[in-house]
């Protein structure tokens, strides 16, 4: 990424107008609340995730025509595509593999296909550079076989990604069935600012769902609340695919539980127990049980989040994460792969950055026993385990001295489980980087700006601390050539954000107004 690249099309990457950009009003002190006062933390995140699903719950019969496409394409023999990014890439290969193990009635593996920009090593890293480009979308829809009759689902949080429009797109011009768009932000904002959103939300050819939640609970992370109204939309849809009629007391049904019934007050110990795991320098590994994709989402999407040391790769020197995955009883990096896909790796075998994207590059993440014990030398033996498994009684949680059973009631089925586990996950998660100092009140300090996306947003953030605690108001432009020659020279683990607005006051200390 030069300087020049970014620069040259900002005008179409400035999106702090959005809705999933905009810092949320009730998480203001969010920082805060992590380090100092955990169960305000917990019911901040509960209350925006309630907020979020409430408004889905309005939305419901928007879906009763997204479940009859669905139904037809599978008793045609036709195939149902999803695609997403980052975040609506997992969770779109994750609702694929919901769909064969039980979720949509006639899915095998087929018929039913979940992709992502830069393919299923995606999952481990996001691949930033595929995001930016509608031809890679197109082109990685082609060789996955979409043709006349099939349907492709498209879900991208901000409803702005070229990637996903990229895609969409192409399914409209080739399949006679008509691809669905789903997302997260007003029409009226992304017609009036973002010309790609507004091409497709006024072609006929593609229908739309709009999802339209608010600000997310951490400033842009919409692998919160965003992703989790995405997923349940399609997730309900899918399952009610021959009764969309009962979709609405089924969904309401799951709401009651994780809203009201389930006790988000459990992840506090083992939010403090991770956290101080990491801070005397020791490490985490995850061992998923049946929830392989939800956790290996989870704990992956942490590093372009809080810029976190990704995982690491088997026969690569380079740092270890912070945390990892184990995946008991498998031998190989390809079993492990297997037992969590449901199927054989969808690797990219093109492209400049095919050493990240290829079917060796997946297979140098190695979850297997043989990977656990690789991982044990590589930590030192500072490796504590953390359990999610499947109990009778409910989903059961262990690690370190704390083990605590989360009950599941009659009538919630497998993705219903994985879609509040990912909830739970997402606010533990959240919290212990809050306990580590990696945002700053809600705002994404640490964020990795490896996309243009992502660099318009390390800009808005640094602009927004200078003016919030220095008082000063430094033009868009000069802030994005001041990040990217700060981010040219990061160094592993820095926060590019809080490093320009270093820069920046040294460059501006006469112009600060004293206290």
């Amino acid at each position: 990424m030069t300087e020049p690249e970014f620069l040259q099309v900002a005008d179409d990457f400035q999106l702090g107008m959005l809705d999933t950009e905009r810092p949320h009003p009730a998480t203001t002190h969010l920082s805060e609340w992590a380090k100092n006062d955990l169960p305000a933390g917990i019911a901040a995140l509960k209350l925006v995730d309630h907020k979020a699903l409430e408004i889905l719950c309005k939305r419901l019969p928007d879906l009763i025509p997204l479940a009859e496409a669905i139904r037809l394409t599978i008793d045609r023999g036709n195939k149902v595509f999803l695609c997403g990014c980052g975040a609506t890439g997992r969770l779109s290969i994750s609702l694929e593999i919901f769909a064969r193990t039980g979720l949509l009635h006639g899915a095998h593996e087929k018929n039913v296909t979940g992709f992502m920009a830069g393919g299923d090593a995606a999952l481990i890293r996001s691949i930033e550079r595929f995001e930016d480009r509608p031809d890679y979308g197109e082109r990685q829809l082609r060789d996955l076989g979409f043709s006349d009759g099939d349907l492709l689902i498209s879900s991208t949080e901000g409803g702005e990604t070229p990637f996903v429009i990229g895609a969409t797109q192409l399914a409209a011009s080739v399949s006679r069935q008509k691809p669905w768009f789903l997302y997260c932000n007003p029409d009226d904002l992304l017609c009036a600012n973002v010309e790609r959103s507004r091409l497709v939300i006024e072609d006929e050819r593609i229908r739309k769902i709009n999802l339209s939640v608010g600000p997310m609970a951490l400033s842009g992370s919409t692998r919160m609340q965003a992703s989790t109204v995405l997923m349940a939309a399609i997730g309900f849809a899918m399952k009610h695919s021959e009764n969309p009629d009962g979709m609405a007391a089924d969904f309401d049904r799951w709401c009651n539980w994780v809203c009201e019934d389930l006790d988000w007050g459990v992840i506090q110990s083992f939010i403090e127990a991770e956290s101080q795991v990491y801070d005397r320098g020791g490490y985490v590994m995850y061992e998923p049980g049946g929830y392989g994709l939800t956790v290996l989402t989870d704990t992956t999407e942490r590093s372009p989040t809080f810029t976190l040391t990704p995982f690491e790769r088997d026969g690569v020197d380079e740092p270890v994460s912070l945390s990892y995955l184990w995946i008991r009883n498998t031998a190989t990096a390809r079993e492990a792969w297997r037992a969590i896909l449901h199927r054989n790796p969808n690797p990219v075998e093109w492209g400049a950055l095919r050493h990240l994207t290829s079917g060796a590059a997946m297979r140098a993440f190695d979850f297997s026993n043989a990977g656990r014990v690789k991982r044990f030398y590589r930590t030192g033996g500072k490796n504590q385990v953390f359990s999610v498994s499947r109990k009778q009684d409910g989903i059961a949680l262990s690690f370190c001295e704390t083990v605590k059973t989360l009950p599941v009631p009659d009538g919630i089925d497998f993705f219903g489980e994985n879609l509040a586990l990912k909830m739970l996950l997402n606010a533990h998660s959240t919290l212990i980087m809050g306990r580590l100092g990696r945002y700053e009140d809600n705002l994404m300090t640490y964020v990795s700006a490896n996309n243009f996306k992502l660099i318009d947003r390390a800009v808005r953030y640094v602009r927004l601390l200078l003016e919030r605690h220095h008082g000063l108001d430094i033009p868009y432009r000069e802030v994005a050539e001041v990040l990217l020659a700060e981010k040219e020279a990061l160094k592993p683990d820095e926060p590019v954000v809080l490093k320009t607005v270093d820069t920046i006051l040294a460059q501006n200390e006469e112009e600060i107004p004293e206290d």
